[in-house]
């Protein structure tokens, strides 16, 4: 069993096709009428399946608080805000950078959803593992 991709609900499609190609999905392909909306679905470069879906029904979309944020891996975190930073994507929230070399950086889709960058130290696996967490109890 694994999780295959999250779907979003989006207010304004053509913005949000613009955000998110800006930050590196590519469109893989869309289904335009379901019960739930048009669905669009992407992936980023170095993916073999898609991660995202957005999901577009006109309505205006209630981010709320539910979800947090979700994460996208980055090769270099200064290259990236620069690239982000030329498309007109600036950080939303203060990252940090640990003392092992792992940075973070917060940005914003346009219906306020928040997405971590993350760039992992040289040598890391692709991906959070428990080595990563503290021992139970600490």
């Amino acid at each position: 069993m694994r999780t295959l991709h999250v779907g979003l609900r989006v207010t304004d499609l053509v913005r949000s096709l613009e955000f998110y190609t800006a930050v590196g999905y590519e469109v893989v392909g869309s289904v335009p009428e379901t019960p739930i909306g048009r669905l669009t679905m992407l992936k980023l470069p170095g993916d073999e399946f898609v991660t995202v879906e957005l999901v577009h029904d006109g309505n205006p979309v209630d981010c709320g608080t539910g979800v947090s944020h979700f994460v996208v891996q980055v090769g270099s975190m200064a290259d990236t805000l620069d690239a982000l930073a030329g498309r007109g994507i600036e950080p939303v929230a203060p990252g940090y950078e640990r003392d092992d070399g792992m940075r973070t950086a917060f940005i914003a889709d346009p219906d306020g959803r928040r997405i971590e960058l993350v760039q992992w130290p040289a040598g890391h696996t692709d991906g959070m593992t428990a080595a990563d967490l503290p021992a139970e109890g600490e």
